[in-house]
């Protein structure tokens, strides 16, 4: 299981972590980090439990 997390701080609601996700959704995480190399404000991680 992954859990991807936003840092608020930093994120600036551009949205394109969600249009790169394949499954649309951080509920569903797959652990593929698509999100994390698209966001240019490093808001991201994905740690696997």
């Amino acid at each position: 299981m992954f859990i991807p997390t936003v840092d608020t701080d930093k994120c600036i609601g551009c949205g394109e972590c969600v249009e790169v996700c394949p499954v649309e959704v951080f509920e569903l995480c797959l652990g593929c980090e698509s999100c994390v190399e698209v966001c240019e404000q490093e808001a991201i991680t994905v740690e696997e439990t």
